[in-house]
């Protein structure tokens, strides 16, 4: 019998403890991580705030958790769109397109987890995560190299430098006070343009015209 109810203690511990992550990343999608005090998750969660401290030991702590499960999705998608079917570059456009327009749908989760200032432990993640896209290009890269569609490169280097400039062109129009107020589609086609025309002109194999 003691073991059974640990099991139910233990399930409904889990249960609570996915509520508060869940409600934290609620209130991060709604008014960014500024506004997502221990306190207001502790209320969307229904629980009291004394709770969130027994599962999680700080802010950081919850919100690092929160970033995790947010960007593992993102990456997710990435990566099942670059190891589809098709040429590389179309691949990784497709890629950069489906990052760029679910950033723009919910422009506060994405700014909080692009450029919002955050603690040192939600920073790790953040840069954790950067570090999994460019892992996930570098394999579509790669792949280019294999099969001669690109010329020999550091793949690691190309999609570091590719992350970087995804990123730095949706800070601004994803920021609290929007620096550009372009239409999505015309946003998301200029972004494409330069991230695959830069990787296009360093690494693409120059092949004879046919006579």
């Amino acid at each position: 019998m003691a073991y059974r109810h640990t099991e139910k203690t233990r399930a409904r511990q889990a249960a609570v403890r996915e509520r508060i992550v869940a409600a934290a990343l609620d209130r991060v999608a709604e008014g960014g991580y500024a506004s997502a005090s221990v306190q207001a998750v502790a209320a969307r969660a229904g629980v009291a705030t004394g709770t969130v401290y027994r599962h999680f030991p700080s802010k950081a702590d919850l919100f690092a958790e929160v970033f995790r499960r947010a960007t593992e999705r993102e990456v997710d998608v990435v990566a099942e769109v670059t190891g589809g079917e098709g040429p590389v570059l179309e691949r990784i456009a497709r890629a950069i397109e489906a990052f760029s327009r679910r950033a723009l749908a919910g422009p506060v989760l994405a700014y909080a987890l692009i450029a919002e200032p955050v603690d040192p432990a939600v920073e790790a993640e953040r840069l954790r995560y950067r570090h999994a896209y460019r892992d996930v290009f570098a394999a579509a890269l790669a792949e280019g190299v294999e099969s001669r569609e690109l010329r020999p490169h550091d793949s690691g280097v190309v999609a570091a430098a590719l992350v970087g400039a995804l990123a730095e062109a949706l800070v601004g129009p994803l920021s609290p006070a929007p620096e550009d107020h372009r239409q999505t589609d015309a946003l998301v086609a200029n972004v494409v343009q330069f991230c695959v025309g830069g990787i296009a002109a360093e690494t693409k194999i120059d092949r004879p015209v046919a006579a």
